[in-house]
């Protein structure tokens, strides 16, 4: 009884995560554009789909996957082996990210619109390597007590020396890929590991020392993409063509054994087999650990069955909820939008969309709370909230602006990082490592597909634009300015306490 009042709870948590996107769409839609899609239907059938999915994806986290992740994390703080944690760290890192909903979908768009030039499995697998090497470099950052702001100041500027020599075609690709590593999978795993380790160790701060895992698993495949997009563009092979040659030739199959009941149940089988095939690596991880290293039996061991194959089930219906519902709405209000006649609505979209998702975003008001239980008196939840929910809608609308006047990601990219480091230099150091983390959980599983299509279309409808150069990017943004806006949020503070210090 209490599973199914946790699984209505998580129901609703969903539900409320998709109302705002709703709602956002349906005023436009109906006040703006003042048409329905001729889709709707099956539009409204995929974003049912998607609530369900998400809700049984994270009704299996809860019940298989998060109980035995937080006991591991536990038990290798307790017995205080550096290399030990650093493998721990390294495998949950890269196990939870190659199975992370988000990132698959960017995968496979990045993989259709390059026509197999970028191939998706291997951005996945490189961005889930990049994510463990950072967890375990994070996890030496807290034992050792070192202050994250000059690992993200030299990070950063490796950022945007990369970006200077990066292809055009694989530089909001590559933000973004750093921008959907943390979310609903990552998150809770990565954060309660660098938590856990912060709090077990004397001399440790759960604010300046706990956070900043998150942040870290956001800059580093920043760089190993675009070092990926080097490699790719300057050896001037075209393997696109076999890839959408052999492609073609798949789906052809999947067309002819999909035919007739028979065929879509051998279709539906085919697909959950991939699904699995995702998130075997966070079993393995764990399974692993538990009976090779901990030596222990897991614990209800039913119940964790049967949380890893609601994760599965949970996963196939997300994933088919986003073709039929997240991606055909991002395209078609990007559509309907660029064919009015002012562009004042596109933005106004942009900025309504990104405020109001980010508002309801489960990530965020978890580390919102964590932050004001850290810091006491310093730092409260809601604001926190509100400001990082500016600063996404602020970096959607700028990304924006940047597909509908055709300027440079570079040049945006290079100048939104460099405010970062200046400010990373001149914030009080309690607030960094939480800045960063803030501008890692900002794009929820709802939202990043939703935006991913909006770029992707908006792209597509603008004469002169590419869609892979300027498609993507626009989750970037989306990390970049929450940043921003946090670290002025603490100047600000410091500047009212110093001001009342002196009045006093």
């Amino acid at each position: 009884m209490s599973q199914w009042l946790d699984f209505l709870r998580i129901l609703q948590h969903s539900f409320r995560n998709l109302l705002p996107i709703v709602v956002v769409v349906l005023v436009f839609q109906i006040g703006v554009i003042r048409a329905l899609p001729d889709n709707a239907l099956s539009m409204v059938i995929g974003l049912v789909v998607v609530v369900f999915g998400v809700a049984l994806f994270l009704q299996g986290l809860e019940l298989g996957i998060f109980p035995i992740g937080k006991n591991l994390s536990n038990e290798f703080a307790r017995k205080g082996s550096l290399p030990l944690l650093m493998v721990f760290g390294f495998c949950l890192g890269f196990a939870a990210v190659v199975a992370e909903p988000a990132l698959i979908a960017v995968a496979a768009q990045a993989e259709t619109i390059s026509q197999g030039r970028i191939n998706g499995f291997t951005l996945r697998l490189l961005v889930a390597t990049s994510v463990g090497a950072v967890t375990a470099l994070g996890v030496v950052r807290t034992i050792l007590g070192h202050s994250l702001h000059w690992y993200m100041i030299v990070g950063y500027v490796l950022v945007v020396s990369v970006t200077f020599f990066a292809p055009a075609e694989i530089v909001g690709l590559a933000y973004d890929s750093g921008g959907v590593t943390t979310n609903i999978v990552t998150v809770p795993l990565v954060a309660a590991l660098g938590i856990g380790l912060a709090t077990s160790i004397r001399g440790r701060n759960a604010l300046a020392h706990g956070f900043g895992l998150v942040a870290l698993a956001v800059m580093v495949p920043m760089i190993s993409v675009q070092v990926y997009g080097i490699l790719v563009y300057s050896t001037g092979s075209d393997g696109g063509a076999l890839v959408a040659a052999v492609a073609e030739r798949v789906v052809a199959g999947d067309a002819v054994v999909r035919t007739g009941a028979a065929g879509v149940l051998v279709g539906i089988l085919r697909d959950l087999a991939g699904m699995l095939r995702d998130v075997l690596p966070i079993i393995g991880v764990i399974v692993f650990f538990q009976y090779a290293v901990i030596r222990k039996p897991i614990g209800q061991l039913h119940r964790v069955i049967g949380g890893f194959v609601l994760v599965i089930v949970g996963l196939y219906a997300f994933v088919v909820g986003l073709k039929l519902g997240l991606f055909p709405i991002g395209k078609n209000m990007a559509e309907q939008l660029i064919r009015l006649d002012s562009l004042v609505y596109v933005y106004l979209f942009a900025f309504a969309i990104g405020f109001a998702t980010t508002m309801a975003e489960p990530a965020l008001i978890a580390i919102g709370n964590k932050a004001a239980e850290a810091g006491p008196g310093r730092l409260d939840a809601n604001h926190i909230r509100i400001i990082v929910a500016i600063g996404v809608a602020i970096g959607i609308t700028v990304g924006v602006h940047r597909i509908i006047v055709g300027g440079s990601i570079h040049h945006y990219i290079m100048v939104g990082y460099a405010c970062v480091i200046v400010l990373t230099l001149l914030a009080p150091r309690y607030i960094v490592p939480l800045a960063f983390d803030l501008g890692g959980v900002t794009t929820s599983e709802v939202t990043v597909p939703l935006v991913t299509a909006l770029g992707i279309g908006l792209a597509t409808h603008i004469d002169g634009r590419n869609v892979l150069i300027d498609g993507f990017g626009l989750i970037a943004f989306a990390s970049i300015f929450p940043i921003i806006t946090v670290t002025l949020y603490a100047l600000l503070l410091e500047f009212m306490v110093r001001d009342k210090k002196k009045s006093a």
